[in-house]
């Protein structure tokens, strides 16, 4: 049976030297400021929409592909990747970054055909999302059923 290795107090010292730490302030201030960006743009442009006497659900509609196809969009151009590294939690948490993860690994495995490869691989990293965003949802529903808030 192999030992687990140890490490040395003195590695500890010089990783923690070595390593830079990230701005915390600095990157939690970029995402709030890019997510808010986002969120007040797609608000715009849904109530442009509205005042253009489209229904409130079909603007919402159309706003909510209108972020999944520009993510997409721009991930398929390489754009996306550099915009969330300034961005940080910003773009990558909202809708936009779930388009991101199923174009780039549609695009990384699109060698391998349009079944076995983009549409097998495509879900594995954002499968787990679907699968406890399912999840949390119908309980949450249930509960909000039972208190009787429908």
């Amino acid at each position: 049976m192999l030992k687990k290795p140890q490490i040395q107090p003195w590695y500890g010292q010089i990783l923690e030297e070595k390593i830079a730490k990230p701005p915390l302030v600095k990157n939690c201030l970029l995402a709030f400021a890019w997510g808010g960006a986002l969120c007040g743009l797609v608000q715009l442009a849904d109530s442009g929409l509205i005042k253009a006497n489209v229904d409130k659900d079909t603007s919402g509609v159309i706003c909510l592909l209108g972020v999944i196809g520009l993510a997409a969009l721009l991930t398929g151009l390489g754009v996306y990747d550099k915009l969330a590294q300034n961005a940080g939690g910003g773009l990558a948490v909202p809708i936009s970054g779930f388009a991101n993860s199923l174009t780039s690994a549609a695009m990384e495995h699109r060698s391998e055909g349009f079944v076995l490869g983009s549409g097998c691989n495509s879900f594995k990293l954002a499968g787990a999302v679907i699968v406890y965003g399912v999840f949390s949802g119908f309980w949450l529903g249930l509960i909000r059923l039972l208190l009787g808030k429908t």
